[in-house]
């Protein structure tokens, strides 16, 4: 245990934004796949958004450009930024009203979202000059 984790922190910095970025890709290409847009965006327009379906395709693209761009490794504060925000704004609209956890003792709170804005400001925080690899 005394090599734990294996690799260095450049190494885990880089994985933690590929990781991270690959959640965003997956849920963007789930929402596409399944569907799954016309509905989300009929929630949003319950919730008071006039163009919910266009709102929920430029989160969608965010989630795609944004996350692909992380990977690469590039403009990491920026997106890092993006993604804060429209976590932030998940967790107004949607999560706070649900509590803290997200599964087993709750349903849909905001514990998840903490996490990846956690995440986020990791991401953003790391100002080495890697880009895939680090």
């Amino acid at each position: 245990m005394k090599s734990f984790p294996f690799i260095s922190l450049n190494q885990s910095l880089t994985l933690l934004r590929i990781f991270t970025s690959l959640l965003f890709l997956a849920h963007a290409i789930v929402r596409i796949t399944g569907g799954t847009i016309d509905r989300f965006g009929g929630f949003l327009k319950g919730k008071g958004f006039v163009y919910g379906t266009a709102f929920v395709w430029g989160i969608t693209a965010f989630e795609i450009v944004g996350g692909l761009l992380l990977i690469a490794g590039y403009f990491k504060k920026w997106i890092s930024i993006g993604f804060i925000v429209m976590l932030l704004i998940g967790i107004i609209i949607i999560h706070a009203e649900n509590g803290w956890f997200v599964g087993e003792h709750g349903s849909g709170g905001i514990e998840y979202s903490a996490i990846l804005i956690v995440c986020f400001i990791v991401i953003a925080a790391d100002d080495s000059k890697n880009k895939l690899i680090s």
